[in-house]
């Protein structure tokens, strides 16, 4: 009789599946969608296309603000991301913890920012 072991009491627990699929889909978001944002606000304002009155009118919907916020959000965890594991590469391996708490504390930070700025 073959005995299997229960994974889940031998399998550490870990957050970084989690922080990969937010690097990813931050990534995906900052590849994609931060350009459209940024050709929508610079130029097309620039321009005299839409007045700014409308775009503001625009952005002040709330859900335009949950996803200008999960935009944000998701750019910040990609980059704090992105930042850790070049520190680490670069040989500080050693002080992977608190690097990790520095970048993903600045992505907190960034995050409250965020909500302070959209919607107060």
């Amino acid at each position: 009789m073959i005995h299997h072991q229960d994974r889940s009491a031998t399998a550490k627990s870990t957050t970084e599946p989690l922080l990969w699929s937010l690097f990813a889909a931050g990534g995906m978001v900052a590849a994609l969608l931060i350009p459209v944002l940024i050709v929508f606000t610079g130029f097309v304002l620039a321009a005299d296309v839409v007045s700014f009155n409308r775009l503001d009118d625009l952005f002040g919907y709330f859900l335009v603000e949950i996803v200008l916020f999960g935009m944000a959000v998701l750019v910040l965890v990609h980059a704090a991301h992105r930042l850790r594991f070049t520190l680490v590469d670069l040989g500080l391996k050693r002080f992977d913890r608190p690097i990790a708490a520095m970048c993903y504390g600045a992505a907190l930070a960034g995050s409250v920012w965020a909500i302070i700025a959209l919607f107060f």
